[in-house]
């Protein structure tokens, strides 16, 4: 099985490139962070209008491709404005502290093998900023940093409303990195490294994908969440907090809060390229027939192909899924991903120890399969118990409480936790109804309001 047994760690290929190269290095994941996010705002338009069967951006350069230049120099061009209430040093840095660490995440993102060097001006170089033999964990702590800036936008901005989106925020974040960690908990049981480039190594055989899938499926939704993307946009939901955190922003720092969002994106795709896809590998069907696939620059496509799949993904659920409730945001975050990913954790470090001991694979699939199995039975057999029991509770509320009357008092209230109000009298269908002669009362109050008038005549 692929990663149970690996070589110890070679880092020594990293810090070896003179100051000009790593200023260059840097220089190009900047640029291509950039490029990337102009890319994608005009792909998420044009994709969008597409599904929604309009036109979308057609009219800045061929094609509308420049739409996201003319975006950009508009919004610098708008007047900067700063509200009376907002503390001026905090509102002026937040925006800067949410986009800085998406770009520092990106430094030990692998564009190709750490052993296949390429000629930079005439310099042999990794295709990677540098590695650490905790990237993964440099990754989840810069991560971390930018919530900062979200919650300081919120907070210095003297308003109601993007206090509350900043506070939504930082509790969506503190909730979905915690499944988030447990999913690398399992890359990293299989790989033996929390370094990036060796765990792309590992997956030389099979892709962690295949092996791990119920972790990749995690990653993805905690992903969405981490960036505040559709469906999980509940820090910007414009129904209830008028626009989030950045409601009170505009002009250039406005367009730092949208930076950062999609550099985020970009990040955290990055971050499941290389982890679950293979990184910068070429897929099976190309290295069938291609054998210097993963030699040179290719690898650097192979990336960059992957990288654009997964950012369809965020767009593709941005254009089908409907904003869900916060409530049920938080929920799947605390009662779902999190047991699943903890569960999930358990059963690979389990495996992973039988696998250690030479146990056969067989005999590993038959105890995972007979436990899950167990839990299934167990939970099946608790929850039958459970409702049960809810239902004679219910039943037995029901008969003591007295009957709820929406109009007590004379004005109609609604009913509380507990109450239910009553049934409403069917309506008969048409055929039900009765014939009614002309010139006679048709309903029960006509016929009551006629008897009323003959008795005052009488």
């Amino acid at each position: 099985m692929t990663g149970i047994l690996l070589a110890a760690e070679d880092l020594s290929m990293f810090g070896r490139d003179p100051w000009w190269l790593v200023l260059v290095k840097a220089v190009f994941c900047f640029a291509f962070l950039l490029l990337t996010v102009l890319f994608a705002i005009v792909w998420e338009r044009k994709v969008v209008a597409w599904m929604q069967r309009r036109i979308g951006p057609n009219r800045a350069g061929p094609w509308g491709m420049l739409q996201s230049l003319a975006d950009g120099a508009k919004l610098m061009l708008k007047e900067d404005v700063v509200v009376k209430r907002a503390d001026k040093v905090v509102y002026v840095l937040a925006p800067i502290v949410a986009a800085i660490p998406a770009f520092m995440a990106f430094a030990v993102i692998p564009f190709g093998p750490a052993d296949n060097q390429v000629s930079i001006f005439g310099q042999r170089t990794t295709m990677q900023l540098t590695d650490l033999p905790i990237a993964l964990l440099y990754i989840l702590a810069v991560a971390s940093i930018g919530i900062y800036g979200i919650v300081l936008a919120g907070w210095s901005s003297g308003s109601t409303y993007p206090l509350l989106g900043s506070l939504r925020s930082c509790a969506q974040m503190i909730s979905y990195e915690i499944a988030m960690g447990a999913a690398f908990a399992s890359v990293f049981l299989y790989s033996g490294s929390m370094s990036t480039s060796t765990i792309v190594e590992s997956q030389a055989d099979r892709w962690y994908i295949v092996l791990l899938p119920v972790s990749f499926l995690i990653y993805i939704v905690t992903m969405v969440g981490e960036v505040n993307r559709a469906p999980f946009d509940m820090p910007e939901s414009e129904g209830d907090l008028v626009g989030g955190f950045n409601t009170e922003y505009s002009s250039i720092k406005f367009a730092m809060f949208m930076l950062a969002e999609y550099i985020n994106m970009v990040t955290v795709s990055a971050v499941a390229v290389t982890l679950f896809l293979g990184g910068w590998r070429a897929p099976f069907p190309v290295t069938a027939f291609w054998e210097g696939a993963n030699q040179g620059w290719w690898p650097m496509l192979w990336f960059t192909l992957k990288l654009q799949l997964l950012l369809f993904l965020f767009i593709w659920l941005r254009g089908t899924l409907p904003r869900v409730r916060y409530d049920q945001l938080m929920k799947l975050g605390w009662k779902v991903l999190i047991p699943v990913s903890v569960v999930w954790l358990m059963l690979v470090a389990t495996v992973r120890t039988l696998r250690n001991e030479n146990m056969p694979f067989a005999d590993i699939a038959l105890y995972v399969f007979g436990g899950l199995i167990f839990l299934l039975l167990l939970s099946f057999v608790i929850d039958f118990y459970r409702d049960r029991r809810d239902k004679e509770r219910e039943a037995q509320e029901g008969a003591q409480e007295p009957a709820f009357d929406p109009m007590a008092g004379g004005y109609p209230v609604p009913p509380l936790p507990g109450q239910a109000l009553p049934p409403v009298p069917r309506r008969p269908a048409r055929g039900e109804r009765e014939l009614v002669v002309s010139g006679a009362p048709d309903t029960v109050s006509d016929r009551g309001d006629t008897e009323g008038k003959e008795a005052s005549d009488d």
